[in-house]
């Protein structure tokens, strides 16, 4: 035997070995990949190609060689097939892959075994077969018959369709992945074209030995990026169905890729906005937060809100800007992801609805009144302006609750709030102090102008009834005023206006008394 077609026989078997190595490891690992069957079978159909053509390689006879190619095409016409259902599992098109559409993709397949196990019967897939007269080594010669042109047309077209599939997904894949599938479709493909041109080395079938090629790419797709265990569709469905909107840019800002969650968030996102600026999405928030390329910032996260109304609601975002870095820490883009954070936002605006306002007056609550009135006498210390306290209280409320009940009592609360915000100015800190107790804080008004404001919200309250089912209830409240003449502190001054509020009630309610030290914590009543 000629020690070249030796040599042939070993590299076939050796990619025999292969593929049945690839079956193995297929059938243990674990994984979701939806298209691991038709690997299996690829793999397997390869195993009985590459093996069925050593044997033949290895025949002593015509008679051997013919059983041996029977043999070969038991595994080869199944390859393409195979390989074309593998690229539609790659893509996410295996829906497509129904039974009937299996069953069309095998018939062909299925009636060239056929045809080649009783060729002698009909000679249509091999007009002849005969030995090779140019050399020493039985080798074999064919004229190719009717259905041989069907089956070689039939394997080029699915090998060219899977191809398509594979390309046409390119940029939502995993690239070496993708790569190892379209080897094995086109190198093998690119073989058989060479060999049916007559351009082989003493006309030798170089597929059978390209396929220890695909096999071993195969092998290492699968060490280097667990080929099978993570398919790149699992990437695209996660892109794809997350419910974060996902922006990615390249460097100069220009849109590289998007998910179907960000097309709905931002307009702007269409088919043909790949490759535009950012700029196109009209959201200002957006660019202000992108720092420029050469900016030592864009190497680090940036993060802030947003918000934006979408199906006629407002929607709250986290945005999360994210360098891409290469391996020398150079910026490659960038990764804006809008987190909904609505119902978050939600719940931490009711609690803190909760913390600072009062859930029946809907003013401030008392404490969150203390923190922001704190805060501005801070400030009238400091620039040494006005700042005075009022607290008002409902004259005679317990009579009103006693009389009316208490559903008339929180109207009579509620009312009284409203006619006192009614008078006052947005900037004015107005909230219920406790029970039937208000508090007010004004800033930037003289003590003269603050007993002229409290003035006005009695004779407000005095002069609007609240209306019942039957008739009206006339209201009253006493008020006491307290204005800072040093650097006193908060509950001072309310101590002080409480004073007051106590010395009009004394003098009758209804009525506007101010804190004056001079009369020894007595109040000078105005009303």
């Amino acid at each position: 035997m000629d020690s070249a077609i030796q040599n042939y026989i070993v590299i076939v078997s050796i990619s025999g070995v292969l593929h049945l190595l690839l079956v193995i490891y297929a059938l243990s690992v674990k994984t979701q990949f939806t298209g691991i069957r038709t690997f299996v079978w690829m793999c397997f159909f390869s195993s009985i190609y590459a093996f069925g053509f050593a044997f033949e390689l290895a025949s002593e006879s015509l008679a051997e060689a013919k059983l041996w190619i029977a043999v070969e095409y038991l595994g080869m016409p199944y390859i393409a097939p195979c390989s074309l259902m593998l690229a539609f599992h790659y893509v996410n098109l295996e829906r497509h892959l129904t039974r009937r559409v299996q069953t069309a993709l095998f018939a062909i397949p299925v009636i060239t075994s056929v045809m080649v196990a009783t060729n002698d019967l009909h000679g249509l897939f091999y007009q002849a077969i005969f030995p090779r007269t140019d050399t020493e080594t039985l080798m074999i010669e064919v004229v190719i018959g009717r259905w041989y042109i069907v089956h070689g047309s039939f394997t080029f077209a699915c090998l060219l369709a899977g191809g398509v599939v594979l390309i046409r997904h390119w940029r939502r894949t995993y690239r070496l992945q993708m790569a190892t599938v379209l080897a094995s479709l086109y190198i093998p493909m690119l073989g058989a074209l060479v060999y049916l041109l007559g351009l082989t080395p003493k006309g030798m079938d170089p597929v059978p030995i390209i396929m220890s090629v695909t096999s071993t790419l195969y092998i290492f797709a699968i060490l280097s990026t667990g080929m099978l265990r993570v398919s790149p569709i699992a990437r695209e469905r996660v892109f794809e169905n997350m419910r974060d909107a996902v922006l990615v840019l390249d460097r100069d800002g220009r849109i590289g890729d998007f998910n179907r969650s960000a097309a709905r968030l931002l307009p702007g996102l269409g088919d043909g906005a790949i490759g535009k600026p950012v700029s196109i999405l009209v959201v200002p928030d957006i660019e202000q937060s992108i720092p420029d390329a050469d900016d030592p910032a864009a190497l680090e996260p940036q993060e802030h809100k947003l918000q934006r109304i979408v199906q006629g609601q407002t929607r709250h975002y986290q945005v999360r800007v994210s360098p891409l870095l290469n391996r020398h820490r150079q910026l490659i883009g960038r990764t804006i992801i809008f987190i909904d954070v609505t119902e978050q936002t939600s719940l931490h605006d009711k609690l803190q609805r909760m913390a600072t306002i009062d859930g029946l007056t809907e003013l401030y609550n008392r404490s969150h009144f203390v923190e922001l009135a704190s805060r501005r006498l801070a400030d009238a210390i400091a620039t040494d302006a006005p700042y005075t306290v009022i607290l008002l209280d409902i004259d005679r409320f317990k009579q009103i609750n006693d009389g009316h009940g208490h559903d008339v009592g929180d109207a009579a609360l509620r009312h009284v709030a409203a006619v006192c915000r009614g008078l006052l100015r947005s900037g004015d800190l107005f909230a219920r102090y406790g029970g039937e107790e208000f508090v007010l804080a004004v800033a930037d008004i003289p003590p003269e102008g603050a007993a002229l404001l409290a003035e006005r919200l009695r004779a407000a309250i005095e002069t609007t009834p609240l209306p019942l089912a039957d008739g009206s209830l006339p209201m009253t409240a006493s008020f006491g005023i307290c204005s800072r003449t040093s650097e006193q502190e908060l509950p001072q001054l309310i101590a002080q206006a409480d004073q007051a509020l106590y010395a009009a009630k004394r003098s009758g309610r209804n009525r506007v008394s101010i804190f004056d030290k001079s009369l020894s914590a007595d109040a000078l009543d105005i009303g």
